[in-house]
């Protein structure tokens, strides 16, 4: 069996707002609260766990999407102007997207400060 990233957990400053935040940005479903965990099931192999219990350390985390996901997360982004989102990080929050290894990609800012970086081929 090769090694799959089963979960791993974002801290969160409210976790249900952090995992809405996910899920409405990249098209998934939160799921029922798991212990002091809201889950958001990003693949059949991999949940992110939103934790509220012990304080934010900002994190990056990286999603390979298809084009119409992408088209969904740009059409939300548009819908939501409150939300950061830039090209790169030393274009900082340009509202602008950026072409790697023959795709596109974009950085988000969520509320408590992670980066997730959206991108439809890898860098």
């Amino acid at each position: 069996m090769p090694v799959l990233l089963n979960h791993t957990i974002v801290p969160a400053t409210d976790r249900a707002a952090a995992a809405r935040f996910l899920a409405d940005l990249l098209g998934l479903r939160v799921g029922a609260p798991a212990g002091p965990f809201v889950p958001v099931q990003v693949n059949a192999d991999l949940t992110l766990d939103f934790d509220d219990r012990h304080g934010v350390r900002p994190g990056h985390y990286a999603f390979l999407v298809d084009d119409e996901t992408f088209d969904a997360l740009l059409e939300h982004l548009e819908a939501n102007p409150w939300i950061d989102y830039g090209s790169a990080p030393e274009h900082g929050w340009d509202r602008r997207t950026s072409q790697l290894g023959g795709g596109r990609g974009v950085y988000v800012r969520d509320p408590d400060g992670h980066s997730y970086e959206v991108f439809t081929a890898v860098p």
